[in-house]
């Protein structure tokens, strides 16, 4: 499964072209711009299984680092400040990392 098979490339590119400029990244826009705040919750779990790229149920910080280029390869890393705002936006349990019900929430929200 990709992420163009739940999202439109256009909408993804678009998503991304938005925030290219360091610390420009805002997780709600992303997610209303590349369409995913619109998708059902199982397409949204979905996206979440594609981004643990580890498959550990989580998303960690170092995963979210690069979250943009899972989306578009080649795309910025986000800077730490943004990789910090986006995990304390979600992480309900402190944990220090998303699991998929918190990312769920988080794209709903």
């Amino acid at each position: 499964m990709s992420l163009t098979s739940i999202l439109s490339a256009e909408a993804i590119e678009n998503a991304v072209k938005d925030c290219q400029a360091p610390d420009s990244f805002c997780y709600k826009k992303f997610f209303r711009l590349c369409g995913l705040s619109s998708k059902t919750p199982k397409e949204i779990k979905d996206v979440f299984q594609i981004l643990d790229e580890d498959n550990s149920g989580y998303i960690e910080e170092s995963e979210l680092k690069y979250f943009l280029q899972q989306f578009v390869p080649g795309a910025r890393t986000l800077t730490e400040a943004e990789t910090k705002t986006f995990i304390s936006a979600a992480d309900d349990d402190n944990d220090g990392r998303i699991g998929a019900e918190e990312f769920q929430t988080m794209v709903l929200s």
